[in-house]
């Protein structure tokens, strides 16, 4: 939702979507497209590409975990 208020990924920056939790867990969440709409696969690799692009992955982090769609098939 914050990226399609914002438009575009690129008027987004990281402290749009990283936030904070307890222990300072590190946590963002990428939505997907519209059911029937476009490739949830697509939206996967736009929020590890601006993740990367944003300097999310420091070398502070011991662990990054994803839990994304595996049961969208796109094409």
């Amino acid at each position: 939702d914050v990226a399609r208020e914002a438009s575009s990924v690129e008027d987004l920056e990281l402290d749009d979507v990283l936030h904070i939790g307890i222990g300072g867990v590190k946590c963002a969440e990428s939505g997907g497209p519209e059911p029937g709409v476009g490739c949830a696969g697509r939206g996967v690799i736009t929020a590890i590409n601006f993740l990367e692009a944003e300097g999310a992955y420091t070398d502070d982090l011991d662990f990054v975990f994803y839990d994304v769609l595996g049961d969208v098939v796109c094409g």
